[in-house]
């Protein structure tokens, strides 16, 4: 049977352990890893693996000795409870050494796990599990969790208490950062706020959040948005001592203020348009977006891009003579001074 994906978050996280199989495919490896870890130990529980209830074995492996699967699935265990044969990194071209052992599964044998790359409509893989009465196949989007998922995942973890703000940013911050790290980003989350009943705010979501590589550069774009003109001269001497190259100021320059220009330009104004916005702001930083665009306003901003844009042709003009990151502090200064207007 088809999973569909409304379906398949509720079957991964109670899965039916009665069943022949699942299926898992999709062009996001990571995902796919998450999925499978997730339904695996809804299966056989923490202590699987430990209790020999859980084989592991690569589709590689099962095509050179298909047997491999055959005996995983019909295996009697010395403990109780359900069994898992999990086949990782399948393709198509491992459909032939597979499913002769899922023909031969009765109740009570293992439930086979498969975890696949992306497979075409016409893959047999895909055609077997959907076709069969007890078995599943769900493919897996590159889409971040939905808002459902990640309270869902947190409930699960044992964290109840969560603000709709701080709902908010975290499904804000699903759709920038890797999968795996937006994983490790709610178990942090769960573990920072243990012992606390209070609910959680996109303080604490941003007090667990990746912190960025470019922390410096977005202090930077922040100084001259806020005209603070007198700062930029130290903390520029800093990124160059650090290698930062004058292409990437300007670059996140003008990232920063077509942000700006979005938010401040939105048919309903800003207050709608830092949350129509992509890639997402999120946590205390999306307070400061708002400010500066509301500060500077439509006009003002077009023509910050406009200064941001003279400089970035410069840059790149074979002509050009004058130092690259003296025209960029030149643009940034001339920038913090036409915010104070």
């Amino acid at each position: 049977m088809k999973l569909s994906a409304r379906d398949a978050p509720g079957y991964f996280a109670r899965p039916d352990s009665d069943k022949m199989g699942l299926l898992i495919y999709g062009g996001d490896a990571m995902r796919i890893a998450l999925k499978r870890q997730e339904v695996i130990a809804g299966l056989v529980g923490p202590k699987g693996e430990e209790e020999m209830r859980l084989t592991r074995m690569a589709a590689a492996d099962v095509r050179r000795d298909p047997a491999l699967l055959s005996d995983a699935i019909k295996a009697v265990g010395f403990f109780p409870g359900p069994r898992v044969a999990f086949v990782e990194d399948a393709t198509e071209t491992h459909a032939e050494a597979i499913l002769p052992s899922l023909q031969d599964w009765r109740r009570g044998d293992a439930q086979v796990v498969v975890a696949a790359g992306a497979l075409k409509p016409t893959s047999k893989l895909r055609k077997y599990f959907e076709a069969h009465k007890d078995a599943y196949a769900a493919a897996i989007y590159d889409n971040p969790p939905s808002r459902t998922e990640i309270e869902a995942e947190l409930q699960r973890a044992g964290l109840t208490a969560l603000s709709s703000e701080a709902l908010r940013d975290l499904s804000a911050l699903a759709m920038t950062i890797d999968p795996g790290d937006f994983r490790q980003t709610l178990e942090k989350l769960v573990i920072y706020k243990h012992g606390d009943p209070a609910p959680a705010t996109p303080q604490d979501v941003a007090a667990v959040a990746p912190a960025t590589t470019e922390a410096e550069i977005d202090d930077m774009l922040d100084i001259v948005a806020e005209a603070k003109s007198g700062e930029i001269g130290p903390l520029m001497q800093r990124l160059r001592a650090q290698g930062v190259q004058p292409v990437t100021l300007c670059i996140g320059l003008m990232r920063h203020f077509r942000t700006l220009y979005a938010v401040a330009a939105a048919p309903g104004g800003p207050g709608e348009g830092i949350n129509r916005v992509r890639p997402p702001v999120f946590g205390p930083r999306r307070d400061k977006v708002l400010r500066q665009a509301q500060g500077w306003g439509v006009e003002r901003l077009q023509q910050a891009l406009t200064v941001i844009t003279e400089t970035d042709l410069s840059l790149r003009s074979a002509a050009q003579t004058a130092p690259a990151m003296a025209l960029v502090e030149r643009a940034m200064i001339r920038l913090a001074m036409m915010a104070r207007r």
